[in-house]
């Protein structure tokens, strides 16, 4: 797949003539028949590393298990693929979640139940942001299904469908692969699924299939010809009509853009519609980076109370705002706090768009409904004036005095100064949700976070996955609190066995400090670690790497330029020391109200004595 590397349409659907991995056929007679194989290799092994290869897979994030190992040598032996191997599943399944946010898909390879089930959490985190990730497990002997033989890496039962079970509720399509008659139509449509779906597949694949011969195998595959979803085109122009009819009575309308444009594809769509409107743009927390924020008439992050400064007052004080891939969930809504009427709003899913809570129309295409509707609304500049009169910008935090331990608020002011179009940000559950949002992204500047699993130590994998992917066009900067790496930290091995060169930013102050702001405990105090050390003692001496503790501003200064200027081809982490309590007043807010939620009291239960 010829994907744009952090861009939101980067996995566009392939149009009516098109093949995914390949250039656009004009016509079908005029494709070349494909290449027979000698029979060695006319196997499932080669055919399911071609596949990968075709739809844009060109690492594998893998951990080694004795049902997975002959497999893993038929992906090895593909010139076109590479191994990446992990020091764990759960770490593996981050990266191809970090991989496929950057080329539109990734895939994962680990050993049947206990790998499955280890993996199974980042699989569950990819699912819940419509990442197409291929998790690919080594299953038992095929001759082992239908006995009665109890084997290892089970829960000691003759039931081999545990690993399958848990995974039918997070993925979209599940395929156990223990016959070779099917097993060419069985992995075909598992990696096409998760493609039409842009959701996880798992293919559980027969230790003893990978290696052997089979006719279906006989030929090259040919790449897919995914058909592209359409519009219906009467309910497209009805729900256009309904949504300008409404919005051009409107006295001052906004667009806030939500999570979904990425897995519609719908971001050069969304623009086009921003530009041409002249309505204030806003984005929902979980969906910055989706959105260009040079935009002229960007406004910031619409988060209900814990909005970028001036940008709440303006979505809330609208007569009409269109919210385009929207989910609200407790922490996007701060508790259920957001101050937003369903009378109001344009609600555009992906296949769907509901007016003012009242007509719905249903297998519309958000893409195609934004370009419709760029059409046919008159430009409104009303809101965007009302933002410009209010707007007062930013003040800058106090500067540290020499020797001063240094704050958050100057780390992050200084982090934005490195951004690009060249690098990526990927900010971890926790704080750092909070500083990196009031981030400025230069135009190119990539950002990623998991905002609705919300899995802390996420952005280690993921770290990996994405800098595999991007090596040579963006550099990743991340932005993980102390908790959270301890979660996922060995991974940081695999990346200076890739080398790449990251930058890290490891911000230590000594425990859960997003749990601390909702439900303070001793639970929320972790073990300190000495992490730059850690790290160096990863390393080894085997390849580039170079680590650093900061404690005041200077030291910060000192180590950004080394890590932007003479360290900038190896794989940089720098240990921030800050004080426990040293968090952003959005979190303050945030945590507040979304500890009242959880705290809601259970409805009353009525007893019917009659």
């Amino acid at each position: 797949m010829d994907a744009k590397i952090g861009s939101v349409d980067a996995a566009a659907e392939p149009t009516a003539n098109s093949v995914l991995g390949s250039p656009p056929a004009a016509r079908c007679d005029h494709i070349a028949p494909s290449a027979p194989l000698a029979e060695p290799e006319a196997n499932l092994g080669r055919h399911l590393a071609r596949r990968l290869v075709q739809v844009g897979v060109h690492d594998v994030f893998a951990v080694p298990g004795d049902f997975n190992l002959t497999l893993l040598d038929h992906l090895i032996a593909e010139p076109d693929l590479r191994l990446v191997g992990c020091c764990n599943e759960l770490n593996a399944g981050y990266a191809a979640d970090g991989y496929a946010r950057a080329r539109g898909v990734g895939a994962c390879v680990v050993t049947f139940t206990v790998g499955g089930l280890s993996a199974i959490n980042a699989i569950a985190g990819a699912y819940s942001d419509n990442l197409p990730v291929i998790c690919i497990v080594g299953g038992p002997n095929s001759n082992d299904y239908g006995t009665n033989r109890i084997l290892h890496h089970t829960i000691g039962l003759p039931d081999f469908s545990q690993e399958l079970r848990c995974f039918q509720t997070v993925t979209c399509y599940q395929a156990v692969v223990n016959n070779l008659e099917d097993a060419h139509e069985l992995i075909d449509t598992a990696i096409s699924t998760a493609l039409k779906e842009s959701k996880p597949v798992y293919i559980s694949i027969s230790c003893n299939l990978a290696a052997v011969p089979h006719p279906t195998f006989s030929r090259e595959p040919v790449p897919f010809s995914i058909a592209p979803k359409l519009s219906n085109q009467m309910g497209l122009a009805a729900a256009v009509e309904a949504t300008a009819e409404f919005l051009n009575k409107a006295v001052k309308p906004v667009i806030v853009g939500g999570p979904n444009i990425r897995v519609a594809k719908a971001g050069n769509a969304f623009m086009e519609l921003a530009d041409t409107c002249g309505y204030p743009i806003a984005v929902m927390p979980s969906a910055k980076g989706l959105v260009p924020e040079h935009h002229q008439r960007f406004i910031g992050t619409y988060w209900g109370p814990v909005s970028t400064a001036f940008c709440a007052e303006i979505v809330e004080s609208a007569d009409a705002y269109m919210l385009v891939g929207p989910i609200f969930d407790d922490l996007t809504s701060v508790g259920y706090s957001m101050l937003l009427k369903k009378e109001k709003a344009i609600v555009v899913q992906p296949e769907r768009v509901v007016v003012a809570n009242g007509p719905a129309f249903g297998c519309v295409l958000m893409k195609d409904f934004l370009r419709m509707l760029a059409k046919r609304l008159k430009k409104n500049t009303t809101a965007y004036e009302n933002y410009r009169r209010i707007f007062v910008a930013d003040a800058k935090p106090l500067q540290c005095a020499p020797k001063e331990p240094l704050r958050v608020n100057v780390l992050f002011q200084h982090i934005q100064k490195m951004l690009s179009g060249e690098t990526v940000v990927i900010a971890e559950a926790g704080d750092s949700w909070f500083n990196c949002q009031k981030m400025n992204l230069p135009e190119g500047c990539g950002y990623e976070f998991q905002m609705q699993y919300a899995s802390i130590g996420w952005s280690v994998g993921a770290t990996l996955g994405y800098a595999q992917a991007a090596k040579g066009t963006k550099r990743v900067i991340a932005c993980i609190g102390d908790g959270s790496f301890q979660m996922t930290a060995q991974d940081v091995s695999t990346m200076l066995r890739c080398g790449q060169n990251s930058i890290i930013f490891l911000i230590n102050n000594g425990g859960y400090t997003i749990e601390v702001e909702i439900h303070d405990g001793p639970y929320n105090v972790i073990k300190n670690w000495d992490y730059a050390a850690l790290v160096d003692a990863i390393h080894n001496g085997d390849g580039k790497c170079w680590t650093t503790k900061v404690r005041y501003e200077e030291e910060l200064k000192e180590a950004i330029a080394a890590a932007m200027g003479e360290k900038q081809d190896c794989l940089c982490f720098i240990e921030i020391i800050v004080h426990k309590d040293d968090t952003s007043k959005e979190l303050l807010e945030w945590g507040s109200r979304v500890a009242s939620a959880n705290s809601r009291p259970p409805n009353s239960q009525y007893i019917d004595l009659q």
